[in-house]
């Protein structure tokens, strides 16, 4: 990706975790990146909703690839777990409870209207599932299992994220990393 390209989509990855889809226009996205904004339409001639498709892809993989760290860094799932809920907890407060998960923002602001945003969100989240279910089967879980264990994961991390970012607190994602 080129300096201005990932510029643009990793300033609008942070506008979109903190503003949503909707509250994050074109015209900021430029200014914030200092990118003019012809350099948008040139990236990403479908506007507005292309650019929200490879920004939600690319923080996407970059969740992913740091939730696969955290685990295989980990000496069990149970360690790997709890240290998930206490990465997002210290990244909360360390962004003053501005950063949350710009996929779940996303989705929960287009699922009923944009279905290319919602198709792209639920891809996301399906190779989430993917990755955690596989991690849990490699430790011995049956793969059915791994695949449900692997949903209540992600359910409660984007809900611990949303009460975090409610109540201004870490309270819920500290306590759900206990609790998985």
């Amino acid at each position: 990706m080129t300096g201005t390209r990932q510029r643009i989509v990793e300033t609008a990855a942070t506008l979109f975790m903190q503003q949503g889809y909707a509250g994050s226009g074109l015209k900021q996205i430029s200014t914030d990146s200092a990118a003019p904004i012809g350099s948008l339409y040139h990236f990403f001639p479908g506007g507005k909703e292309e650019l929200a498709a490879e920004t939600l892809r690319c923080a996407g993989d970059a969740y992913m690839h740091l939730v696969e760290a955290v685990f295989d860094a980990s000496p069990d799932v149970v360690s790997g777990v709890r240290n998930c809920f206490a990465g997002a907890a210290a990244a909360m407060r360390e962004s003053g409870f501005a950063d949350a998960c710009p996929i779940a923002t996303v989705a929960l602001e287009v699922a009923s209207t944009n279905e290319r945003l919602r198709q792209v969100t639920a891809e996301i989240f399906d190779g989430w599932l993917d990755a955690i279910a596989r991690r849990l089967a490699e430790a011995g879980i049956d793969a059915q299992r791994a695949r449900e264990v692997a949903h209540v994961l992600v359910a409660s991390l984007e809900g611990g994220f949303l009460l975090g970012r409610a109540a201004q607190d870490t309270a819920a994602l500290d306590s759900i990393g206990r609790s998985m």
